[in-house]
């Protein structure tokens, strides 16, 4: 395995795009939070936000670079006719598939973490302008929360599994643009899916399905009972949905030609 985690690291830094986008993750997400942060007003005590779910927006949109960061890395041979060489040095096709799929997924966690330790940084200084102080009941964001520590932490799973849902549909899939096009659709569109269906009990078992509102609901932090999936229920819903899909790309790797 060290061989092929090797040869995957050279292939990543060795091309320029790999890196930008794991750049454009970090940004994307402090950004994404720090715009909610400075969006959201709580005028009086009791306003009913979630302060940690505000801080924490930017993933949603970051996660959109993660697909596309292993999209790039796992399609980048199918498009130049790369992977023939890839195969024949390492034939192993599930270690070589594990290798690349791990190095994404420790990549997108050090990506991901930089991203929500910047987001609370900002929400932690823009907040308190917007009405969310102790005195409304909002102390300030910290990691020493419990809530708060597993909303972060579970935010930074939820992208890592991110990259392995995404690397398991461009294995199978081998096109860029239709992985993409896959991947993106399944993570922002499932939810919009949901929302257009009128009846409820319909509509609550597609926001359960989503990997996004199911994965997500890790970063609630207020109103728990009312959530239709626990924190951590919500997360192994997005883990079966990556597990599914790299379980399928795997299986297609190691039935046909490259």
């Amino acid at each position: 395995m060290r061989r092929e985690l090797h040869a995957e690291w050279t292939k990543l830094r060795t091309v320029t795009g790999p890196g930008w986008l794991l750049l454009g993750i970090v940004v994307l997400t402090v950004a994404g939070g720090a715009a909610a942060s400075g969006a959201m007003t709580c005028p009086s005590a009791g306003c009913g936000q979630d302060a940690t779910r505000i801080a924490l927006f930017g993933v949603q949109l970051g996660q959109g670079l993660v697909a596309l960061l292993a999209v790039v890395a796992v399609c980048g041979e199918y498009s130049t006719g790369m992977i023939r060489t890839s195969l024949t040095a390492m034939p192993r096709r599930m270690s070589a598939l594990a290798a690349r799929t791990g190095l994404l997924a420790g990549l997108t966690l050090a990506a991901g973490t930089l991203g929500v330790l910047g987001s609370l940084l900002a929400a932690r200084l823009l907040l308190p302008g917007n009405g969310f102080t102790p005195e409304h009941g909002y102390p300030p964001l910290s990691l020493s929360d419990g809530p708060t520590l597993r909303a972060a932490a579970g935010s930074v799973l939820y992208l890592a599994l991110i990259a392995v849902l995404s690397a398991g549909v461009a294995t199978a899939v081998r096109d860029s643009a239709v992985s993409a096009g896959a991947v993106l659709g399944l993570i922002y569109l499932f939810p919009m899916l949901a929302l257009l269906i009128q009846d409820e009990d319909v509509q609550l078992v597609l926001w359960r399905l989503s990997p996004m509102n199911a994965g997500l609901a890790v970063q609630a932090t207020t109103s728990l009972s009312a959530m239709p999936i626990g924190a951590w229920a919500g997360l192994g819903v997005a883990a079966a949905w990556a597990a599914a899909a790299l379980a399928c790309g795997g299986w297609l790797l190691s039935i046909r030609d490259a």
